[in-house]
């Protein structure tokens, strides 16, 4: 009998939803008080979750979620770059889900 791996599960401090954590990106605050988008999910310090899904990007800029979150003043400019990083993922996710057929597809 085959084992079942269990999904491990990650709440966005956005919503408060709780997603499988592949569904999710990690932002990372170290203990020199920077902030970063974390891709890997394993960059040292940390961590806040947040969908992946842009209404949720901008819903963080506007209440300014991770300012809460990690308990320090963020500049707005990194709430831009995330705004653009889940817009880049969202579009690439939705070229992944695209199938053409052979009269459809575009010339390389």
């Amino acid at each position: 009998m085959a084992k079942t791996k269990k999904i491990p599960l990650r709440k966005s401090v956005v919503s408060n939803e709780q997603f499988p954590k592949k569904q999710l990106l990690r932002i990372a605050f170290n203990k020199n008080g920077e902030i970063s988008i974390d891709p890997t999910g394993k960059a040292a310090g940390r961590g806040a979750y947040i969908a992946i899904k842009k209404d949720e990007a901008k819903l963080a800029k506007k209440k300014r979620i991770f300012d809460r979150t990690f308990q320090t003043q963020i500049a707005a400019d990194f709430y831009d770059e995330l705004i653009t990083y889940v817009d880049h993922l969202v579009e690439r996710e939705k070229l992944a889900n695209v199938t053409y057929s052979i009269d459809e597809a575009p010339e390389i």
